[in-house]
């Protein structure tokens, strides 16, 4: 018995294989979709154009110019202007002078600012939508409209109501001395601190020896006085004016619980409170992470409330006027921009830090 010889052509099975179609159909495809993204990216450009002209050039230029000592009178690239490499942050970061007691100053200022403020401001908000979510409230749509009116109302015009309500003789004062028989002070213009009213009330009135150490050119008694009067005013302000956005947002997180859940934790016994802090609250995790994050970048950028009210005091300059005032008035672009790059990164490295310890889900 003869065994026919192998033959090495391809059989016809193989031949009639759908593996050619199938690759011409592959190649198709993708042809079809690089056109797609030729014509997405052609749709886009114009987008991405004034993203770059507008965005990403213009922080290029600041970055550069941080790195300089520039005027502002000349071209950032002219002969006169110089490269200083690192020495505009070491001025404010290492090297003990008026520039680095002012940053640190603003510092000091502003996170007294945010420690107050956000979580006051976040209180408030998710206090202010659960008593307009209360379908039994009369009238919620006129409650939500007060309540939101002072988020988008002029901020200009209300620090300016704000200056005329807290000046010596102003109404806060009025109503201190009418009520209570207590003279009020100058507030926007009162440098001292909370903390150090409160220890000069208790008998404390020179600091220890360890609180003569400095940081950034601030001793730590300074950093410890807390807010002066003048910034608690501010944060009365933003607190009442930015309640009413972060309760819009708090609100549509409360309409999307369904009424079940809060039913069922009342037929298993729970009371109001072990509702809300067991049942409601975890279900608003996300919106709360992101009012967090939101009101941390904002206080952080204060800026045109200082403008109106604390541009002759040192006790309310923050990082954001900073940056402003060596810049336009004493020409220092260089440091200005130095400032305002710090401020970026204390703003990053904030966040992510907040990011880390509080997450949005429960389960990580």
């Amino acid at each position: 018995m003869t065994t026919a010889p192998l033959d090495s052509t391809p059989s016809a099975s193989a031949a009639t294989s759908p593996l050619p179609f199938l690759r011409g159909a592959t190649h198709q495809r993708s042809s079809a979709t690089r056109g797609h993204n030729v014509f997405g990216w052609l749709f886009v450009s114009p987008a991405l154009a004034i993203l770059l002209i507008f965005l990403v050039v213009p922080i290029g230029l600041a970055l550069y110019v941080s790195f300089t000592d520039w005027s502002g009178v000349t071209s950032p690239f002219g002969s006169t202007v110089h490269f200083v490499g690192l020495a505009n942050y070491r001025a404010l970061l290492t090297q003990p002078g008026l520039t680095q007691s002012n940053f640190g100053t603003s510092i000091r200022n502003n996170f007294y600012y945010v420690l107050f403020t956000v979580p006051l401001q976040t209180v408030l908000a998710l206090w202010l939508a659960i008593i307009v979510n209360n379908r039994f409230l009369k009238g919620r749509g006129l409650f939500r409209t007060a309540f939101y009116f002072p988020s988008v109302t002029s901020s200009v015009a209300i620090t300016v109501v704000f200056i005329f309500l807290f000046q010596s003789g102003g109404a806060v004062n009025q109503i201190l001395h009418g009520l209570f028989g207590i003279n009020g002070p100058n507030w926007l213009y009162d440098t001292r601190g909370v903390f150090t009213l409160i220890l000069n009330g208790l008998g404390v009135h020179n600091p220890p020896g360890w609180a003569n150490g400095q940081f950034l050119g601030v001793t730590w008694w300074d950093w410890l006085a807390g807010p002066s009067l003048g910034m608690c005013v501010l944060i009365i302000q933003i607190t009442w004016t930015t309640s009413g956005t972060f309760m819009l947002m708090f609100l549509a997180s409360l309409q999307n619980i369904s009424g079940e859940v809060e039913e069922a934790g009342a037929v298993d016994g729970a009371s109001p409170w072990q509702r809300f802090r067991y049942v409601t609250l975890p279900m608003l995790r996300p919106t709360l992470v992101l009012v967090l994050t939101l009101g941390l970048i904002s206080t952080w950028q204060v800026f045109d409330q200082i403008v109106l009210t604390g541009q002759n005091n040192a006790t309310m300059t923050t990082p954001a006027y900073e940056s402003y005032y060596v810049s336009f008035q004493d020409n220092a672009f260089g440091q200005g921009a130095a400032i305002a790059f710090m401020l970026f990164l204390l703003i990053v490295v904030l966040t992510l830090i907040q990011r880390r310890f509080v997450k949005e889900d429960l389960t990580k």
